[in-house]
Order: structure tokens, then sequence, then C-alpha cells
């Protein structure tokens, strides 16, 4: 079994205006889990605790995409004692990801109780999140630089590959293979042949081979790489070599002597961990696969990864440089949005939510962002055609790559726009997300009385809310001369009707 590793940095932060912030990071990787806890003063960051676990979810991963009990019981005793060092730390303060198993993983509950334990929601992030965030991690372990980067990590059931330019990613790809996953498929019961190691390396060239071009014709100044799988061997290539970098040859001498042990119990590599032994062969394979395939001659590695870049991340959502922020203005600026008529809307759901948030418990932030980001969106579909659009704009915003949102906060956010039009149904709102539900009436009350489109202030709408019930007082003069708002807002008595909301419209 392998222990729990923690290490801690002692760091001299200079406070600002008398106040330290901690941050944590939790990464549920396929392979281990990491946390990072980092301080924030005066514009600086310092990491100053890390705890890692080597848990192995993808090895609980079944055929079906199951997660077998004993892998589930593993991971949740890891989070109880992880639950500890996040307790203290304050909610919009953290931000905790699962990856490439838990993206795959059906069906017994893990996540509904790994949540009950931390008391802290988890983030299911995609395949291109991941990258981007791994990116991000290494590009500030390593500060800034001119140079193009290639950088490459291998995890349990992922390999991210990225190429960018100073702090921006310009190509990201991950990849379905992972340490874990190819030394469970071509190493059973721990035997390392010749041939196996072969069939290994040509698999992960077959992964490899759809990106090859997109990554070769781009080129790069130097390559990155980073986790625990490269930077295992880069251990072991500095104890046997003395090495400070890794090179296709050396990584052939090591294929050598992996192969040579025949069995990973009888693995004896100076610097190679006793607890990374069970996935090294795995992981070796998908590298030497990398190496030949897209052409690397020498590697570096970083100590940056997910969680670091986790960190950094949250330090730009809470100093207004939020990713998401630059998603979504993409997103309008790509699909020719009418800016004026999304301002005119956001301005109005956020008038209306300030007015209700206390009683429907809408008071949280992302209640906020949430409903600015469907307003600036809602009419995004109108790109394919304004015949059901708000159907094109859901299913455009949850199936794209959205930079920094999670797969969660990506289909909460098509579910506004679906939502803000046209007829419901308790089916557009899963689990019955109250939340969801009360931010959606606001929004579609919003688009209502912008439909005509003007530029003309409109007068202030007074609005009320309790439980199931939302009213808004209208000056009576105003909707006298706005007929086609008037049968608009009926008819949105009958729509909310069918969801379980009453609208009432007072005339004042």
């Amino acid at each position: 079994m392998s222990q729990p590793h923690s290490t801690e940095e002692h760091v001299n932060v200079v406070e600002f205006a008398g106040r330290r912030v901690q941050l944590g990071a939790l990464d549920l990787g396929s392979n281990s889990f990491h946390l990072v806890i980092a301080q924030e003063s005066a514009g600086r960051i310092q990491i100053i605790d890390k705890h890692k676990e080597m848990v192995r979810l993808a090895a609980g991963l079944g055929p079906d995409n199951q997660l077998s009990k004993e892998s589930t019981d593993k991971a949740l005793d890891c989070l109880s004692r992880l639950a500890q060092r996040l307790r203290p730390l304050d909610t919009e303060n953290i931000r905790i990801v699962g990856t490439n198993t838990l993206r795959l993983a059906k069906g017994n509950g893990f996540l509904q109780r790994a949540e009950k334990i931390l008391g802290r929601r988890i983030d299911i992030i995609s395949g291109h999140e991941e990258a981007r965030l791994i990116y991000l991690g290494v590009c500030h372990d390593l500060g800034s630089s001119d140079s193009r980067r290639l950088i490459v990590d291998i995890g349990g059931g992922s390999t991210e590959i990225i190429l960018g330019h100073r702090f921006e990613p310009k190509t990201l790809e991950s990849l379905y293979m992972g340490c874990v996953s190819m030394t469970r498929r071509f190493f059973p019961q721990g035997k390392i042949t010749h041939a196996a190691m072969s069939r290994a390396v040509n698999a992960s060239m077959v992964e490899l081979e759809p990106v090859m071009t997109a990554f070769a014709s781009s080129g790069w100044d130097i390559a990155i790489g980073t986790s625990g799988t490269i930077n295992s061997i880069q251990t072991t290539l500095k104890q046997i070599y003395n090495l400070d970098q890794i090179s296709a040859d050396h990584l052939a001498h090591l294929r050598k002597r992996v192969v040579a042990a025949k069995h990973l119990d009888k693995l004896e590599i100076p610097g190679l961990a006793n607890e990374r032994k069970a996935v090294f062969p795995g992981g070796l394979a998908i590298l030497i696969a990398v190496f030949q395939a897209l052409k690397v001659d020498t590697m570096i590695t970083s100590e940056g990864a997910l969680r670091e870049g986790l960190i950094f991340d949250l330090v730009g959502r809470q100093h207004q440089d939020d990713i998401r922020d630059h998603s979504v203005n993409s997103l309008m600026e790509r699909f020719s949005v009418d800016r004026v008529q999304a301002r005119q809307v956001r301005e109005m759901s956020i008038s209306l939510l300030s007015q209700v948030a206390t009683k429907w418990e809408l008071t949280n932030a992302e209640c906020k962002q949430g409903i600015s980001w469907a307003s600036d969106l809602h009419e995004i579909g109108m790109t394919l055609s304004h015949a059901g659009y708000h159907k094109h704009g859901a299913y455009m915003i949850e199936n794209m790559d959205l930079p920094g949102f999670s797969r969660r906060d990506q289909q909460q956010l098509a579910g506004l726009v679906r939502a803000h039009r046209r007829k419901l149904s308790m089916d557009l709102f899963p689990e019955g997300d109250l939340t969801s539900i009360r931010l959606a009436a606001l929004l579609r009350l919003s688009a209502v009385l912008h439909r005509n489109r003007s530029s003309e202030s409109l007068p202030h709408f007074e609005a009320t809310a309790k439980g199931r019930h939302l009213g808004i007082a209208i000056p009576k003069k105003w909707l006298k001369l706005h007929p086609l708002t008037k049968l608009d807002l009926k008819q949105e008595c009958d729509y909310l009707e069918a969801i379980g909301l009453t609208l009432e419209v007072e005339l004042i």
C-alpha cells in the first residue's frame, strides 16, 4: 500500500494590508490525488503545503466504466484525510477537479459521496481544459519566455500535449492513454516482455497519429515534460547517467533495463520510487512514443502541473481576469452576437436578480456570473437559424470547448440558454435544480421586456419573489404603449406555470 506523501515549504511572504489569503487546489487524478495549498499576498503566490497520495483510481475502472468498491473506498478514505486541510479555507478560495477517470466513471454515487466528505463541489473538467490548466501551471513554474513550448503530461488515464507561446496555449490535445491504463492493458499480472513493450509503444503511436501533423507542422523551441511519469523518468536518468534532461537515446537504454527486469516485482532502477513501479512500464511506453511521433530530441522537466494551474486560474478569477469571461467574449465575437441587445438583456437580468436574490437564495456570486454569461450568449444560436435558435445555442454551448468552464458549469449555462424562451418543462432542469429554474425565469423576463430590441431606456421594473412566486410591477402607461409585451407577459405566465412558478404582473 502506498503511503501519503506530504511536504511543507516555509517561505517569507510580504503581507498586503495585513491580509494573507490561502488558496487550495485538489486534483483528483487517475493515478494520484494532489493537494496544493498556496498563499497569496501583494500579488505574489507561494506554495506553502503539498500532499500527494497514490490512489490509482483508473485501476478500478471496469469495462462498463463502473468504479470498483475497492478503488472507491480507497479514494474516499484519502479524501477524508485531505478534507482536514481544506476545511479552514473559504469555499471561494478552493477548486477541486476530476480528470479522465471521473470523466468516464458512471454510477455508484462516488461524486456525491466525495463532495459530502469534502464539503465542497467537485468540477469534472474536459481534456482540453485539463491541458490548458497544465500549460498554465508549467508556464508559471518556469517563468515567462519567448520560446515556443511543447508541454507533455502523462497522467494515469490520459496524456495531454500542448503547444504554446508565453502564457497562451495555441494547440491543445488530450489523448485517451495513461500510465495506469497502458500498464493494465499491456503488462497484466506485472509481466514485462519485449513484445509487450513494443505493443504498448505501437498502441501509443496509434493514439498520437491523429495529432502528429498539427504539432509537427507548428514546431517548437523547447519540449517540457511534467507530472509523475515524466518526472520519475527524469529522476532515474539523473541517478543512472547524471542527466538533467531526457533524451531519446537514454529512453531506449531505460526501455532495455525495464524489459530485462521481466516483472514489476523485480523492477529495480535507481531513483524509481516503489509506489511508481506498478505503472512505470506503461508510462515509459507512452513517452517513448511521444518522442518518436513528434520527433523530440530532448526534454526538460517542470514541477508545475494541473494543481498549480488551478491556483493561478483561481487567482485570475479573483482579480477580474477570469478566463471564462474571455471565453464568453470570444464566442460573442466569433458568432457575431448583437452586443447591444446582449448588454440590455444582461443589465435587466442583473437588475431583477439584485431585487430577488435574498428571497430566492441567489446571493452567491456564481448566480450573477451565470445569468450574465447566459444573457450574453442567449442569441448565439441565431448564427445557425432564427427558428429554434435557443436550442441551437444550447447545443453549441454544451458541446464546444469553453476554456475555464467545468462540465457542470457548461451544462448549466447551456440549460439557461435553452430555457430562455418558448415552452418549458422540468426535463430542462436536471434533478429539479431550483437555482437554475429561478435564474431561467429572470432571464426569460429580461428577454421578453427587451424583445423589441429598442435602444430606448425602459422604466424601472420592481421585482419580488417568494417561494414559487415571482412578481413584477410595471408602469401601466408604459405597458399600454407596448401591447405585444403585454401579450408576451401573459404567455409567460403559462410557460412558467409548467415548471411550477407563478408569475404575477402588477400594474402601477
